[in-house]
């Protein structure tokens, strides 16, 4: 067992959150008088900070970016947030690697307002220590910060220079915070990143289904 403190992604790891993702950047695009119907172009949304995707997708200023941001909390705060499902496998795999001894922890992006009732509603949050999000105002939502604060927040700096720590994750982003923070990098295949985009971004390991952590 090489890695004792796991830190989970939520969004494309953990669960199937595209649907109310997509479908609440749908709703603030209408709102700036955007009709997108290619769900394909939403489906980035899923990972990165919102502001940063409002401007670097659809050319917003970081003004109207905030705005739409806002716009779109208002529809996933109510509807979107459970527009969700949990991936197969995921919770056999953390009842197996809580009973192997593991500390699990949930380090997202999304708002750490929202993460407590996505957890409970699927009756995960009984497998983690800590679930740690970005602040409403995302200053911490860049993954490597997020990343970062909980490291410092659950005490877990001794285990990172151990090299006991791993971040897991389906995008570039989960594997650019982890390495920014000088931590292992496991990408998934079942979520919402290509094989293509995990490799180039150097995830340290690979995998297809989520039993597979069982082995690391």
């Amino acid at each position: 067992m090489k890695y004792t403190h796991l830190l989970f992604d939520l969004d494309g790891t953990l669960t199937k959150s595209g649907p109310g993702i997509t479908n609440c950047a749908r709703y603030a695009l209408e709102k700036f008088g955007i009709d997108e119907p290619d769900t394909a172009k939403l489906e980035r949304f899923i990972g990165p900070p919102l502001v940063d995707s409002f401007m670097n997708f659809y050319g917003f200023s970081e003004e109207d970016a905030r705005k739409a941001m806002a716009i779109y909390r208002e529809r996933f705060g109510t509807i979107g947030i459970f527009e969700n499902d949990v991936y197969d496998g995921i919770r056999e795999t953390l009842e197996k690697l809580r009973a192997q001894g593991r500390k699990l922890y949930v380090a997202t992006s999304k708002p750490e307002i929202y993460v407590p009732k996505i957890l409970k509603k699927f009756d995960l949050e009984k497998y983690f220590e800590a679930a740690v999000g970005s602040d409403i105002e995302e200053t911490r939502s860049p993954k490597w910060r997020v990343i970062e604060y909980t490291i410092a927040q659950n005490g877990l700096s001794a285990a990172r220079d151990e090299g006991k720590i791993v971040m897991i994750g389906d995008r570039m982003h989960d594997i650019d915070g982890a390495k920014k923070n000088g931590i292992d990098s496991i990408g998934c295949l079942w979520g919402y990143g290509s094989r293509e985009e995990l490799e180039s971004h150097g995830a340290t390991s690979i995998i297809a289904r989520p039993e597979e952590l069982l082995g690391f």
